[in-house]
């Protein structure tokens, strides 16, 4: 069974298990695992807050995160992936974030939950009123290129990113 779920302390280990794995890969380099694993209520608390306008800056967006569990083998709950779903988007978000992130954590990927983080992130844009949303990704990854057009995604350019030889490729999927 596969469920989203707003991040909780329920889900600690599992959580940073998979970033173990994440870091090991060279993603979520900022966070300290150590502090994280000392503070962990407290960062649970700022990624549930961040929907909330009031707690962040004016060039922000409120966002919603959410975590992607699914139950094993033996039956115990496991932290696969998060979700990001942006309620607006500002003008770097229309340029290369989008409504819609995500991320499977390494030792669960290429087992199609990827197409599914995505689709249950959509069905959480439209709740919000999104009928439109814009996904992106590397155009190196493939991966997620696939997950998008598995989706509906529609593919509408790719553009430079300041800083970076790879470009963004933008997609638009038609939720409603």
């Amino acid at each position: 069974m596969l469920f989203l779920i707003e991040p909780t302390v329920r889900y600690k280990e599992s959580f940073l298990e998979g970033l173990r794995e994440f870091q090991d890969e060279g993603s979520f380099l900022q966070e300290d695992l150590r502090a994280l694993s000392t503070h962990f209520e407290e960062y649970v608390r700022r990624l549930t807050t961040q929907y909330q306008r009031a707690s962040f800056p004016p060039d922000y967006v409120p966002a919603t995160r959410y975590w992607l569990v699914e139950v094993d083998e033996q039956g115990q709950e496991v932290y696969v992936g998060n979700l990001t779903v942006r309620h607006e988007l500002n003008a770097f978000l229309l340029k290369v974030g989008g409504h819609i992130g995500y991320q499977i954590r390494p030792s669960w990927r290429r087992r199609g939950y990827g197409k599914q983080i995505l689709h249950l992130g959509l069905q959480k844009a439209l709740e919000l009123g999104i009928t439109r949303a814009l996904v992106t990704c590397d155009e190196t990854n493939i991966g997620s290129k696939k997950v998008i057009e598995y989706n509906g995604g529609q593919f509408e350019n790719a553009v430079f990113i300041e800083g970076s030889r790879i470009k963004k490729l933008r997609y638009w999927i038609d939720i409603a």
